[in-house]
């Protein structure tokens, strides 16, 4: 190790250390223990360019150990990516560009959002997917336009968690090459060892995964660190796990080895202390030597000859495959290809069909028009008609399938669309079992935190699973879903309000959706169409201006509410039937909008739907009524199961009287 890769890494350590000391709050081990790995990586093999850090073609870096943000921020700074030393002293505070976990969107170079451990890690998969896929796409010979590593950095923590192994098996079976994964087994954690719940051999396991294992015995060893990042890079067959061995809290002679090292502030005298033992001789806080400063200028610039490099390729590709080339910014821009709102062979379905169906022909039609379309489902897709026909399966041998596998690994699957999305080039969905989203719920939170327009298809979406029972079908999972900022839930009646709720998410850009489908059979409503868009809208009006009592429900329901009306009006009761197919979208209506579907001056409401009641009574009011599940379902034939549960016509009719009636 040279003098000023020495001096750089202690100034990454240093900086780390005195931002918690000065928030009084964050995580100084592993930026300490670290340093050398991530130092290493970001100036003699990361290709980046921090003038463009939104340039497709750089190396991908993901902290997938969050709470070690202090690391990504001092590499930020010192790197050239724009945060100041003004960011750094603001480490954790309000409103700041150093929040205490890394957030994607927030702060310029961060590639994703992680703070729950294995997420990053299982993202960092997808965007390696997304990487072979795009190279197989536009690569051709001596124009390799696509041609990126993906970096994780991980700690224990995050081989503790199972969403990483369910995402590090995946990798090994598809042989993502350009998957490296450096592995900080410090051996300590909140509690103290890890021995006290984590003795397994995690090389092993990843050799069984399929992966190449290299070993650096001293984290310390910059030479040693770079020869396995090289040897990792030149392996062409299988993802590698590079365990680099350190010691937490390195530098601090009373915490380095320590759980105490791990969350919390070394305090003043340990600083002190630690600037003595790395022979720091600088006394002002925060301070970077001028040899630093110059050192990371001559590799910022070598990082704009490689962006410069690659536009030239970039310019020539354009010369020699124009259509090519096309298509890039096709599959690179965040507007569809064709306009699909006026498309009438998109809107327009035959006869009863579940929507789980009638979604599995939505995405057919969008495969021939979106080219860049890849999803799949956890080992479910002849169930959950997710299968995009004639567009291949992608996996070791073949980079161009746009149909995934992603085997029973739902909290990886979701993460791994994650990667998929954020990675860019990519519009990607993912399925299952709606009451297998509990096992997502982690990844399905940082979609919508992210703001990433991933698409979950939940198919089986109530008691109308049937036979199955009731570990199959979801009660709660409608409200835990809706319950999530920045998530679109479209639960749709028939087929028409399903092309809705693909075009929503296809066009909106800025949040996920999950499309919330039926297994069995659902009427098509000569009254539904794009209004569905409004996530709640009238769709078959009352006699009278004022309606009676107003009747509103989502996806299979609508049809109980729809036939309850005309039941209703041999009575006498003039109801309104409302679809609310989504509440979020009706939320975003105007007020005037929403006035004139749920009228306030009608206070006669009745909701129906087979989940939770939790919520509905933001629209039914105190002189409401909902009919609901308030107990898990039962094993059974569907039909019977409505009936016992009480999502009947009769019920609905008799609830309907004696609300009118009160």
């Amino acid at each position: 190790m040279n003098n000023v890769d020495k001096l750089s890494i202690n100034t990454i350590r240093i900086l780390s250390a005195e931002a918690v000391e000065k928030a009084q709050s964050g995580h100084p081990g592993m930026p300490m223990g670290a340093a050398p790995t991530a130092y290493t990586l970001w100036s003699k093999h990361m290709k980046h360019s921090p003038s463009n850090p939104n340039w497709s073609d750089r190396d991908r870096f993901v902290l997938s150990g969050g709470h070690a943000s202090m690391l990504l921020y001092s590499l930020l700074h010192l790197f050239g990516y724009g945060l100041t030393i003004d960011d750094l002293k603001e480490f954790r505070q309000f409103q700041s560009k150093t929040p205490g976990h890394p957030e994607y969107g927030h702060t310029v170079g961060v590639e994703t959002t992680t703070g729950p451990l294995g997420q990053g890690f299982a993202t960092g998969v997808g965007m390696a997917i997304a990487e072979e896929h795009l190279a197989a796409k536009f690569n051709r010979p001596g124009y390799d336009i696509v041609d990126h590593y993906t970096y994780v950095l991980a700690g224990d923590g995050c081989m503790m968690e199972g969403i990483s192994s369910e995402a590090a098996s995946l990798a090994g079976t598809l042989k993502l090459s350009k998957l490296i994964v450096l592995y900080d087994s410090n051996q300590i954690s909140i509690e103290g060892s890890t021995d006290i719940a984590f003795t397994e051999d995690v090389a092993k396991r990843f050799e069984a995964y399929g992966w190449q294992v290299l070993v650096v015995e001293d984290g310390n060893d910059v030479d040693e660190i770079g020869k396995a990042i090289a040897k990792a890079k030149a392996e062409e067959g299988r993802p590698t796990l590079i365990e680099v061995k350190t010691e937490i809290g390195y530098g601090c002679p009373s915490k380095q080895g320590s759980a105490s090292a791990h969350g919390e502030p070394l305090g003043e005298d340990n600083l002190r202390e630690t600037k003595e033992f790395l022979g720091w001789k600088w006394d002002e806080p925060f301070y970077v030597p001028s040899e630093v400063r110059q050192h990371m200028e001559d590799i910022i610039a070598k990082g704009k000859e490689m962006e410069d490099e690659w536009n030239e390729l970039w310019e020539a590709y354009k010369e020699e495959y124009p259509e090519l080339a096309k298509e890039w910014e096709i599959w690179h821009d965040d507007n569809l290809p064709v306009d699909l709102s006026d498309d009438e062979d998109f809107w327009t379905f035959d006869g009863a069909m579940a929507t789980r169906a009638s979604s599995g022909e939505v995405i057919n039609r969008l495969s021939k028009v979106i080219p860049n379309l890849i999803g799949g489902s956890a080992d479910l897709s002849p169930s959950t008609k997710t299968i995009m026909n004639d567009r291949g399966h992608f996996s070791a041998d073949d980079r161009l399938g746009s149909n995934m596998h992603f085997g029973v690994r739902e909290h990886a699957m979701a993460a791994i669309g994650n990667g998929m999305a954020v990675h860019g080039g990519l519009r990607p969905y993912v399925s299952t079992f709606f009451v297998f989203s509990d096992y997502m719920k982690g990844s399905m939170r940082l979609s919508a935190l992210m703001g990433l327009p991933l698409v979950y298809v939940l198919t089986h979406d109530s008691i109308g699973v049937g036979e199955d029972g009731p570990t199959h079908q979801p009660i709660e999972h409608l409200a835990a879903l809706r319950s999530i900022p920045n998530m679109t839930v479209f639960r749709p009646a028939d087929s028409k309000e399903t092309a809705a709720g693909w075009y929503d998410a296809l066009t909106r850009g800025n949040r996920p959706t999950a499309l919330v489908l039926t297994r069995q059979n659902l009427p098509l409503y000569e009254e539904t169409g794009k209004d569905a868009l409004k996530g709640g809208y009238i769709l078959k009006d009352s006699e009278g201006e004022t309606p009676d009592i107003i009747l509103m429900a989502s996806g299979s329901e609508v049809e109980l509410i729809y036939e309850a009306q005309e039941v209703l009006k041999k009575k006498g009761i003039d109801a309104r039937v409302v679809s609310m197919p989504s509440w979020e979208l009706f939320e975003e209506q105007s007020d005037e909008y929403k006035e004139k579907v749920l009228p306030s001056d009608v206070r006669a409401r009745l909701a129906v739907e087979a989940g939770c009641e939790q919520g509905w009574y933001k629209y039914v009011g105190l002189d409401g009524d909902v009919i609901a599940m308030n107990s898990f379902g039962a094993s059974g034939p569907a039909n019977e199961l409505f009936e016992e549960f009480g999502f009947t016509v009769e019920n609905i009719v008799a609830k309907a009287e004696a609300i009118v009636n009160k």
